[in-house]
């Protein structure tokens, strides 16, 4: 979940690479580092435990760092604590440095022969164990592709580097494994990175490299790339898929508080040509090939993780509604067990970035059983997901820089929608019925608008937040994992434990947790499990329970001395769980800032989750 980032040029790329390197900053900020070849010919590094922002004061304060060809890193650590001497780019010698996004299963193999070598081992990594191969390749004699290409064929598991070598010193050698790296084109430039953020705003076009290739970068002859067996490939670049304006923060203090107040341009953005006369254009949405396979899908099933496993729960809810089977399971469980695999069943996988480890094993495990359709729902249409499915649905939610995702979410959610309709159609779904759900999807930005008013109320809500250490939630239906998801955003962005909960199981144990000093959040809105959610309500606050209710009008909910009642916009049956769900992003957000935690970048936590 590292971000890794290098440049070639005819000027100093250090400023580059810093700039870059903020960037991705959400892919890990436990440290940070930059290794060039300077002017000298010799191997120059700086590394700093924290945040971007450090090391770039570092190299402002004196700590000067030159050259025109250079990699540099962002850390999520997995091995070895977030120390200097475990940051990235490791080194050996002086000779050789490299930046890795992934984890090398067998490197205490390596790293063992290694030590009975007489190797001296400098950090606690595993990213360690490449630098020594491949410094033991060159000093057998050959050269850094060649040494990067024989270092590959001997590492285990799901990674993607770039190496740099005094001996070669006009190259970047890089290789790619499972995680995502991409080579982005410039004028008279050449870049790598982990991630198309990166190089928003410094290259023109990019190139994606597939499993097992490895690539030379060099400023003369532009990148040369070659498959796992040593073949050259020729591949044509393409358009960077990232508008340069679309990462900046605007007039908005977080890259959060940002992307919550777009939600209401992705939902008509996820729409747009997709929606012709009331009714989904299916081709338009999903690829010429998805009516075939839609008229033959039985059942469907869900696998996703964190945020996108909860959008994947609502969509179970509306899909059987609609007379579907479905099952929406946690991609990281399904990949270890072995199902019971539906006749003519659709897998469909959920995943803002498209590059989630457990989300891609879980796709291949999948067809390993023999699922026989899958679709991947995706705000990253040049991901690795996207390239290994048979159906794509671009999310078009637009780069999603803040860790806790919001926007994205709700894409997914919008998505799934759609998805809902195409199947029902098979099931006797009619134009009238499409018609409707379509009239309140196309009126969702206006609701989404009307919640994003109400954010100054929100925020003097979260007051009652301020000095509290646990919250529980309570929903039903498809808001209870609407409560799920609230819980997980006061958990990732203020450090509040929150756990949420069925409003029916509150008497089969979570009451033994209400007092006082526990506040509840119910999320209410008028639907027919509302009667149902008052009593559960009145048994919180029998115990003294002091409850927030989110709900919406005409449930003629009062607030008194130990129930706050927040009354949010109306919205249609499948449409309120997005609006209550931003309303909690918005308490979350504001509790954070009480709190004064860092938004963006919560601790222990990074966005694309590349590794198991």
């Amino acid at each position: 979940m590292c971000g890794i980032i290098g440049a070639i040029s005819n000027s100093n790329v250090v400023p580059t690479l810093v700039n870059s390197m903020r960037l991705m900053e959400y892919r890990g900020y436990d440290s940070s580092g930059i290794a060039v070849i300077n002017p000298e010919g010799d191997l120059d590094r700086r590394r700093c435990v924290g945040k971007v922002e450090k090391l770039a004061e570092s190299l402002s304060n004196g700590s000067q760092l030159s050259g025109s060809i250079g990699i540099g890193h962002t850390r999520w650590a997995t091995h070895g604590a977030a120390e200097e001497r475990n940051a990235h780019p490791i080194a050996c010698r002086d000779e050789i440095a490299v930046v890795c996004n992934g984890i090398i299963e067998n490197y205490e193999e390596l790293k063992d022969q290694h030590l009975i070598d007489g190797v001296v081992y400098d950090s606690e990594t595993d990213t360690e164990v490449i630098v020594h191969e491949i410094l033991g390749g060159i000093n057998s004699g050959l050269d850094l592709h060649a040494a990067v290409s024989g270092t590959v064929a001997k590492l285990e598991g799901s990674f993607a580097f770039a190496a740099l070598s005094v001996a070669d010193p006009e190259k970047i050698v890089v290789a790619k494994r499972g995680s995502p790296l991409l080579i982005g084109l410039g004028n008279d430039e050449v870049f790598i990175a982990s991630d198309a953020i990166a190089l928003a705003k410094i290259a023109k076009t990019i190139i994606v490299l597939e499993n097992g290739e490895t690539a030379v970068v060099s400023r003369t002859s532009g990148p040369v790339i070659f498959d796992k067996d040593g073949n050259e490939v020729h591949r044509v670049d393409q358009l960077i898929p990232i508008r340069a304006e679309l990462i900046d923060l605007a007039h908005h203090s977080h890259y959060m508080h940002k992307e919550i107040f777009e939600q209401g341009s992705v939902v008509a953005n996820t729409l747009s040509e997709r929606i012709t006369d009331d009714r989904i254009n299916e081709i338009a949405t999903f690829g010429d090939i998805a009516p075939a396979i839609f008229k033959k899908v039985r059942a469907v099933r869900i696998l996703a993780c964190g945020t996108s496993y909860y959008a994947g729960m609502i969509g179970k809810i509306w899909l059987e509604s609609l007379n579907i089977p479905c099952e929406a399971e946690i991609a990281s469980e399904f990949r270890y067990r072995k199902p019971f695999v539906p006749d003519e069943c659709l897998v469909v996988l959920l995943s803002q970035s498209g590059e989630t480890a457990d989300t891609l094993a879980a796709q291949e495990h999948a067809a390993n059983l023999g699922y026989k359709y899958s679709l991947s729902i995706c705000n990253s249409p040049a991901s690795s997901l996207t390239r290994v499915t048979d159906l794509v649905l671009h999310t078009k939610a637009g780069p999603e820089i803040s860790v806790a995702s919001t926007k994205a979410f709700t894409a997914q959610l919008v998505s799934l929608m759609l998805l809902t309709i195409a199947l029902a159609r098979r099931r006797g779904f009619t134009a009238e019925q499409e018609a409707e759900i379509v009239h309140e999807l196309r009126a969702l930005p206006a609701r989404i608008e009307a919640v994003l008013q109400m954010d100054s109320q929100i925020a003097r809500l979260a007051e009652n937040f301020a000095n509290k250490d646990h919250v529980l939630l309570l929903g039903r239906g498809t808001h209870f994992p609407i409560a799920l998801e609230g819980a997980l955003k006061l958990k990732e962005i203020s450090y509040i434990h929150a756990d949420a909960y069925p409003a029916g199981e509150l008497k089969h144990g979570p009451l033994a947790l209400i007092d006082e000093k526990m506040p509840t959040i119910a999320v209410a809105p008028n639907n027919h499990l509302l009667s149902k959610l008052k009593s559960n309500i009145q048994e919180v606050r029998a115990r003294g329970g002091k409850l927030y209710v989110f709900t919406d009008s005409g449930t003629e909910m009062k607030s008194d001395e130990l129930i706050e009642v927040f009354e949010v916009v109306r919205a249609g049956p499948y449409t309120s769980p997005i609006v209550h769900a931003i309303a909690l992003q918005l308490l979350a957000y504001h509790v954070a800032i009480i709190k004064g935690t860092d938004v963006d970048n919560p601790r222990n936590l990074a966005k694309s989750v590349t590794v198991e």
